[in-house]
């Protein structure tokens, strides 16, 4: 399966499906199940944006993150999506809010459009990298260990 890493709070918006869409200064020809990993690190300037208040800081919230800067995941695949296409970004397209506070919008760069979410209940450990990369899930069946948003 093909994965892909973000930092955190991304990661961890996507799983809870409030962040539907990604921006990326390029594109891919993939299309079908992703998985979405938390990298590791997860820098200042990101945790600044989950304060009480922000917008990404109060989706969090609602889905049951009080203490951000212990509690999100880090190294681990937190979820899969399907990933339908890319689509360049332009003045006319760009998406409203809540999820225009989630990327980072500028015409010019792709916005990766996800849907279906299927959350791990128990985020499993990996190596991420940057780019698409192969990751191969685990032995027992990934339904099982998955939630259905």
């Amino acid at each position: 399966m093909k994965a892909i890493t973000l930092l955190q709070p991304w990661a961890t918006l996507v799983a809870i499906g409030a962040k539907k869409i990604e921006t990326r200064s390029w594109r891919t020809l993939y299309r079908g199940r992703l998985a979405i990993s938390a990298a590791k690190s997860f820098p200042v300037s990101a945790r600044e944006l989950c304060l009480p208040g922000t917008p990404i800081g109060e989706a969090l919230k609602e889905s049951g993150f009080p203490r951000l800067d212990l509690d999100l995941p880090l190294g681990v695949v937190v979820c899969t999506v399907w990933h339908e296409r890319c689509v360049l970004m332009t003045e006319r397209n760009l998406p409203g809010p809540p999820e225009y506070h989630y990327g980072h919008y500028e015409p010019g760069r792709w916005m990766w459009m996800w849907r279906s979410v299927e959350r791990f209940e128990v985020p499993v450990p990996v190596r991420g990298f940057q780019g698409l990369w192969n990751w191969d899930p685990p032995a027992e069946p990934i339904d099982r260990q998955m939630r259905l948003f």
